[in-house]
């Protein structure tokens, strides 16, 4: 029974997500048949790779959904959200090129070393932003206001003004699609960074102790848990998903543009974790939720923009959709629905008595 509870309780969170993910569905059915058609093209370079709305929502959403992923660990944690993933992204990304021309020709090797350094130099970013929030309890919006104002001004010292181009099939098939492989490369991304992090909740309790940090950092103090190493943690964590989505971002466009690489990401990441059904105060969360939520949210703009929507109201327009979606998952709502199908349910069990 308790098992049921637990499964009712998981699925529970996910209504609010599934019912908008539903609508933008039957929504798009309607207005365009065709929109979720999928079908096959020949690229610029010759090869045979997947084409249609929906291929370009799983694949445009890749950079958010990793994001979001790592956001989501550190609004359990702390209660509170990084808004410098995008500044910091520049950074990575900057490294990322910085390396790649420092060991001259772009090859595997020079790739997974560049990868790994930007890796590397995100996550020292990112345990700044933890310190301050962990060591100096302070609040992580204002914390992390820090490298988002100061973030793409570093990424601009280390590479100049300058847009490096990376013209190489290697970085087109990191950022776009391996030849002789139809789905775009981001997709594999994603599965994989989601694995790394399943894998890890899986052989470790940083998921429980990530929870209980988020819920009572005094009791989970007094329970043995570190509240400052889990914090620090969830922050790492983050900068290897910020890592990787900068490097995607990098390489789709085959350069680096310190100024617009994953701007505004943020507060789409942010929107990702609460529409994905998760507590912004902390505790409990469900990182299938975040994921679902980034490509709600790619979903919404590309709906947009295939409504001829100009790009300067796009913005609007998810706004207000975004905002109705939020309070119906909002606690205030949630509990009024609670209570109205409680008192039917009373009320159609009195009527069984009376008859």
């Amino acid at each position: 029974m308790n098992r049921k509870k637990k499964i009712a309780a998981s699925l529970g969170q996910l209504v609010i997500p599934l019912v908008a993910l539903a609508i933008l569905i039957i929504f798009n059915l309607i207005r365009d048949p065709s929109f979720f058609s999928i079908g096959m093209r020949t690229n610029n370079a010759g090869n045979t790779v997947l084409t249609g709305n929906l291929i370009s929502v799983i694949d445009s959403a890749s950079e958010l959904a990793i994001i979001a992923m790592g956001m989501t660990l550190v609004t359990a944690a702390t209660g509170g959200q990084d808004i410098s993933v995008g500044a910091v992204a520049a950074i990575s990304g900057a490294i990322f090129v910085k390396v790649l021309q420092s060991m001259g020709a772009i090859t595997g090797t020079s790739v997974f070393v560049a990868l790994i350094a930007s890796i590397l130099v995100t996550i020292l970013f990112k345990l700044f932003n933890g310190t301050l929030v962990a060591v100096f309890n302070i609040q992580p919006m204002i914390a992390t206001l820090i490298l988002y104002s100061c973030g793409r001004s570093i990424a601009y010292w280390i590479n100049g003004d300058a847009t490096p181009q990376l013209d190489s099939p290697i970085i087109s098939s990191f950022g776009k699609t391996i030849p002789g492989v139809p789905i775009p490369t981001p997709i594999f991304a994603v599965i994989l960074v989601g694995l790394f992090l399943f894998l890890i909740f899986k052989f470790s309790s940083l998921r429980l102790y990530t929870q209980s940090v988020g819920i009572n950092q005094a009791a989970a103090r007094l329970n043995g848990i570190n509240p400052m190493h889990i914090k620090l943690l969830s922050f790492a964590l983050l900068g290897v998903c910020v890592a990787v989505a900068a490097v995607i971002g990098v390489s789709r466009l085959g350069q680096l543009n310190h100024k617009t690489l994953l701007a505004d990401i943020e507060m789409d990441a942010i929107l990702a974790v609460a529409i994905g059904g998760n507590n912004l105060g902390g505790g409990k969360y469900k990182m299938s939720g975040s994921i679902l939520g980034a490509y709600i949210i790619q979903m919404l703009t590309t709906t947009l923009y295939a409504m001829n929507v100009a790009p300067v109201n796009v913005k609007a327009y998810k706004a207000i959709v975004i905002i109705i979606i939020v309070v119906a998952g909002s606690p205030v709502i949630k509990d009024a629905v609670a209570k109205l199908f409680r008192s039917m349910k009373n009320s159609s069990t009195a009527k069984k008595g009376v008859a």
